[in-house]
């Protein structure tokens, strides 16, 4: 019995191995949606309707739940966000596409399917890479050509649009995500160096105190039960705002 179920499963073994087509495939630069979700799925058509709604926006956020953090108004003082993304990109009637959980995967599926078409946009600011570390395990090596290749579909999208990509974020969840952000970080910098079309920021230092990640600065830390340092507070936003700010006027009108 065991070589007859030996035989049959090296039989069907072939039919189940990948072809070296699809091995290759880097899953962090595919379109990957999420619309199984009920929540996700009611995310993306809100955010469709909101792009009807401001047809004359000049900027657009693109990211995740770090994004999607801007509209946060906790009540508590460091969770209340709203009003810091009111005071510096309301006047540019801008345009939040955060979605909670996204990898770069998701987003280009969102820009695949219109997330940003028909709109007439002076900069496009891109901060994704944060989940690529998370449930999917995906390291610098996959992650770097999926950033790479948000930026390239943004920019086939809104030809007329500058990019403000910002480097992932440091939080505090472990070794290995501490060297893979470092890792993309740095090769992002290296890729897109002298490239007009094209700002990168690494905004890691705003978040470093005594060598480390400043704790302080990050909404989770304050949830019952804590979570691991991954969206910055209240305080951590209005340094983001702050620190990009000169490039945000650049295209303000």
């Amino acid at each position: 019995m065991r070589r007859a179920l030996l035989a049959a499963a090296l039989l069907l073994a072939p039919a189940f191995a990948p072809t070296a087509a699809q091995a290759k495939v880097n899953l962090a630069e595919a379109p990957i949606g999420r619309t199984d979700l009920p929540w996700w799925n009611a995310r993306w058509h809100a955010t469709l309707v909101e792009k009807a709604a401001h047809p004359n926006a000049r900027l657009v956020w693109l990211g995740d739940s770090i994004t999607y953090y801007w509209q946060r108004q906790g009540g508590h003082g460091y969770d209340d966000i709203k009003p810091v993304w009111d005071k510096y990109y309301g006047p540019y009637d801008a345009l939040d596409f955060g979605f909670i959980g996204d990898t770069t995967a998701s987003l280009i599926w969102r820009l695949d399917h219109g997330q940003v078409a028909g709109l007439h946009l002076k900069l496009a600011i891109i901060l994704i890479g944060a989940n690529n570390f998370g449930r999917v395990h995906w390291d610098a090596a996959m992650t770097v050509p999926g950033i790479e290749s948000v930026v390239a579909n943004t920019q086939k999208r809104l030809p007329g649009a500058h990019i403000l990509l910002l480097g992932v974020l440091p939080c505090i969840r472990g070794p290995w995500v501490d060297a893979q952000t470092i890792a993309t970080n740095a090769d992002l910098a290296k890729h897109y160096e002298g490239n007009e079309g094209v700002t990168f920021v690494d905004l890691r230092h705003l978040f470093i105190k005594d060598g480390k990640v400043d704790a302080s600065l990050f909404v989770d830390p304050h949830l019952t039960p804590p979570e691991p340092a991954l969206h910055p507070d209240r305080e951590g936003m209005t340094m983001i705002a702050q620190a990009i700010a000169p490039i945000v006027k650049k295209y303000e009108n």
